[in-house]
């Protein structure tokens, strides 16, 4: 569902730039249509058609852009590449208040082991090694 909807989506995002390209510039050299008559319309006519397919795919891509919106949010997991480690599916939030059940990517990049180096302070800043 939400892919077609991305299809659709698209396909009305180029409709639109291409409608308002073809719109009659009124002052700057980006309208591709702007030229003289001589055309299947007329001036009139093809800038009343072309107001009206702009505001119609404004409305439509207003309406997929809003409909994609909440077929985002019904997604009920939101996750983060921080909660789970790499080749591991990712899981909700944790309820609690702990920082999940300990295989995030923050928990496995501190070391492991209860060795002196874990329980003294890190160093502020950079160290000049002791003499021996």
């Amino acid at each position: 569902m939400e892919t077609v909807l991305i299809v659709i989506h698209l396909m009305v995002v180029l409709a639109l730039v291409l409608v308002v390209l073809l719109q009659r510039s009124e002052g700057g050299a980006l309208g591709i249509g702007g030229g003289g008559g001589g055309g299947m319309m007329t001036a009139r006519g093809s800038a009343n058609i072309l107001t009206r397919a702009t505001a119609a795919l404004a409305v439509a891509f207003f309406a997929t852009s809003i409909a994609l919106a909440i077929l985002a949010r019904m997604d009920e997991r939101p996750a983060s590449i921080l909660d789970a480690a790499p080749g591991t599916p990712t899981s909700g939030p944790a309820t609690d208040g702990t920082s999940g059940s300990g295989n995030g990517i923050l928990d496995q990049l501190r070391p492991q082991g209860g060795t002196q180096q874990d329980t003294q302070p890190a160093p502020s800043g950079p160290q000049v090694p002791a003499a021996e």
